[in-house]
């Protein structure tokens, strides 16, 4: 590990603009943050993260699955195919369904351990992460890149800055791109590229997502997870004193100041903590973890990794910066002691109904019917008398084939005595199709009592008797 730079240059420091008429301002001004490279166990949990969620994004679209992609969201025909799998709008049960698991898994990860989320996984801090590797590759590490900044205009910091705008707005466009690949067959997107013949909602998605990655990947940042989202607002409500969080442990660390390698910090009386602020150079909400909690921290773990390598080079035990909670804190727990408060009786109903649910939405999955059908009653058509003296109502069915192959359906009706359905004979339904038949149903007079019926309808695949519905509806007589 390379000697921290705890002196930043005075001129390469961010300066503030101060008001002419008060010292109090509405909106702080801005300090550009300039977080520094670190390496250790939670940074590389960070890129492991950031590798897996990138190659199911941009690689998921190039998956081939029969004759089209893997994942397809096709929301001009209504249908969004998912490997095996053909959605339809009235399959939004399970949309809701994954939203409910995906708040449940918030509260139930954010319990046990702050924001995990937000550190790991959180397209933000994903994307900031991949735009400050290629700054850090083109404009240099902290201090190179504090004095370019702070550097007057001139042709080497001109290219230096094009090359880097350029790449993050290369990462940008493609991260647009592929979003849209997602709706759009992603190869057909790759013709209409190569000859210029983008449709206006394609073009305008692409540049749009691609837009907002480079401004708040590139050019925000941490402002987006300070000002912008409302997970940063809401936490507190989520921890309790027995949440992992990162956490400097003030018994031990203070008081703080520099000292030569392998002293003992009690005979200069001095915790082990020295001072060197390299936990707040590795921050990439500029943060210093030291004064506490913030609400600006994203439980990236940098500082740990940080004061950990500094913590190993004065030959001082790690985790002065730790994952801990608040009770251990003031209780001098152990390992033992904290797990076991961490799994405390909250975090055992959210993982309880949890597994519930998402027990559910496999169950609900696997048992999915591959074929729908909605019988409405022809209100256009009154009840009337045909032909042998019997009582016909006319209905409208419509029949989802929710496969992708073709398939032949059989059509009967039961109920009442003497009821029978024309037309009778099968019918096709296309592959992921939807297929309208109109159908007559008619029985004798006799057989029911005037007013409303019940009916069954029932729709049977040829090719699997096991793939059938069964609907109920209103058969009337006239009185």
């Amino acid at each position: 590990m390379s000697q921290p730079d705890t002196q930043t240059p005075k001129s390469a420091e961010p300066k503030l603009k101060a008001s002419a008429e008060s010292d109090d301002t509405l909106y702080a001004v801005r300090q550009k943050v300039y977080p520094r490279a670190v390496t250790g166990l939670f940074a590389t949990w960070r890129w492991i993260l950031v590798w897996a969620t990138q190659l199911i994004f941009y690689g998921l679209c190039w998956l081939p699955w029969g004759d089209r992609q893997a994942v397809l969201l096709d929301v001009v025909e209504r249908k969004f195919y998912i490997f095996g799998w053909v959605f339809w709008p009235q399959d939004v049960f399970f949309l809701a369904i994954l939203l409910i698991i995906s708040a449940y898994a918030l509260f139930f990860f954010t319990a046990v351990a702050g924001r995990l989320w937000c550190g790991y996984a959180c397209p933000q801090t994903v994307y900031t992460e991949i735009f400050m590797w290629v700054e850090e590759k083109i404009e240099g590490n902290r201090s190179q890149r504090m004095k370019l900044d702070a550097a007057p205009m001139s042709g080497r910091k001109l290219g230096i800055k094009a090359a880097k705008f350029g790449a993050w707005g290369a990462i940008s466009l493609w991260t647009g791109f592929t979003l849209v690949g997602y709706f759009t067959p992603i190869r057909e997107l790759v013709n209409e590229a190569l000859t210029f013949s983008f449709g206006p909602w394609e073009l305008f998605w692409i540049f749009f997502y691609g837009g907002f990655t480079y401004l708040f990947a590139g050019v925000m940042r941490e402002q987006v997870c300070k000002y912008m989202c409302p997970y940063a607002r809401f936490q507190g409500v989520m921890f309790d004193p027995d949440t992992l969080v990162i956490t400097y442990d003030p018994e031990r660390g203070e008081p703080r100041g520099p000292r030569k390698k392998g002293l003992d910090p009690k005979t200069l009386s001095k915790g082990d903590c020295v001072d060197c602020g390299i936990c707040v150079q590795v921050c990439p909400t500029g943060i210093d973890i030291r004064n506490g909690m913030q609400y600006e921290c994203i439980g990236c773990a940098a500082c740990i990794d940080a004061c950990d390598q500094v913590m190993e080079k004065m030959n001082y035990p790690k985790g002065l910066i730790r994952y801990t909670t608040e009770n251990a804190i003031k209780r001098n727990w152990g390992m033992k002691e904290i797990i076991g408060h961490v799994m405390r009786p909250r975090i055992m109903i959210y993982a309880v109904v949890l597994i519930a649910i998402c027990s559910a939405f496999v169950w609900g999955l696997a048992t999915r019917s591959t074929l729908r059908v909605d019988v409405i009653k022809d209100r256009s058509t009154l009840s009337r008398e045909v032909e042998g003296g019997l009582i016909a109502n006319v209905y409208n069915l419509q029949v989802m084939n929710m496969t992708e192959k073709p398939r032949r359906f059989a059509l009967s009706v039961s109920g009442l005595d003497g009821v029978k359905i024309t037309p009778d004979e099968p019918f096709e339904v296309d592959a992921a199709g939807l297929k309208a038949v109109t159908v007559e149903v008619a029985l004798p007079p006799e057989s029911g009592k005037p007013g409303s019926n019940t009916v069954y309808i029932e729709v049977k695949a040829l090719d699997d008797e096991t793939v059938s519905v069964r609907e109920k509806t209103a058969f009337l007589i006239p009185r």
